[in-house]
């Protein structure tokens, strides 16, 4: 089996223990940067996704007429079009590997940058300034988190270090299931109006699409913070845009974006109270060896004939 690993951007796949199981058993090419154009994957079979770096169009899916199996590392398959692939008889299997540790740090390191204003304290200092800003701190303070799944539960034991009152709000979430998190579930208009700081922790569909719209960011006190290291459109990003620019809420940190890459320019990109990364919550030193090693476990068992976990 010829099996094109896609998009290792960071050069990281070779030196996991995935890849060298799935060497035993298959012909592995590991395409570290975009593979162009679709005569490039003739004769694999497999391809292993990173995450959502390639668009799977019908048109894509069309022109690979060898392809018999993807396999999408991560919980979603928003760029893969799922009724192309079934129709062409092309199985999309879910490579999950976990939960991202690094989106969960990255929320408490983005909350700490703009609480303490670590940014423009180093930069003050790198141009031969030297700032001294009265910050806040975590210590105490309110957190509320959106959407308590593996992400959100590990952000929440992280904030319980730092001794704060953890609220938690999901659609399905129960009283017990937040208790057991070190959180208190909350009715998400209350969650945004006591808290300091508010992480985005949900899934991205139809019911959390726009979930914190400008009623919603309107609730929030003109004091507190709104990370996002889930996905951009769950927060409409042109209410955060005006919330932001005129102090109603103090500032943002911000991983995911409606356009990724972010357009240079960009209205976020002007404002003084944000923080922006380029959606790095997830590409990280264990992200990488658990989703090798889940790919491998999906291709070895697609080939012995076994049933693989796949996208419907």
């Amino acid at each position: 089996m010829k099996v094109a690993i896609l998009d290792d951007i960071h050069h990281a796949y070779e030196s996991t223990s995935g890849i060298r199981r799935l060497r035993q058993r298959a012909e592995v090419r590991i395409f570290t940067a975009p593979f162009g154009t679709p005569e490039a994957l003739a004769g694999f079979d497999a391809v292993v996704a990173n995450r959502e770096r390639t668009m799977f169009t019908r048109r894509l899916l069309e022109q690979l007429s060898d392809l018999r199996l993807i396999v999408q590392t991560g919980n979603h398959a928003y760029h893969i079009d799922l009724a192309a692939a079934d129709a062409r008889g092309v199985i999309v299997a879910k490579a999950t590997g976990g939960f991202s540790y690094g989106a969960a740090e990255l929320a408490i390191g983005l909350a700490l940058s703009l609480m303490r204003q670590i940014p423009a304290s180093h930069d003050g200092v790198k141009r031969g300034t030297w700032p001294t800003p009265c910050t806040q701190v975590l210590h105490q303070k309110t957190l509320g988190i959106v959407g308590l799944g593996h992400v959100g539960r590990h952000v929440a034991k992280i904030a319980n270090a730092f001794e704060m009152r953890v609220l938690a709000w999901g659609p399905r979430l129960t009283d017990d299931a937040a208790r057991m998190a070190g959180a208190e579930r909350c009715d998400l208009d209350d969650l945004l109006r006591l808290s300091d700081v508010v992480s985005i922790h949900a899934t991205l569909g139809p019911e959390s699409h726009g979930l914190i719209d400008a009623r919603r960011i309107g609730l929030m006190r003109p004091t507190a913070f709104l990370i996002n290291t889930a996905r951009g459109p769950i927060v409409h990003e042109e209410s955060l845009i005006a919330a932001l620019r005129d102090a109603r809420i103090a500032g943002a940190g911000l991983d995911v974006f409606d356009r990724e890459p972010l357009p240079a320019g960009h209205p976020l990109t002007m404002l003084p109270n944000v923080i922006l990364t380029p959606h790095i919550g997830w590409p990280t030193d264990e992200a990488y060896e658990r989703f090798a090693d889940a790919a491998a476990d999906v291709v070895l068992a697609y080939l012995d004939g076994r049933e693989v976990p796949r996208f419907r």
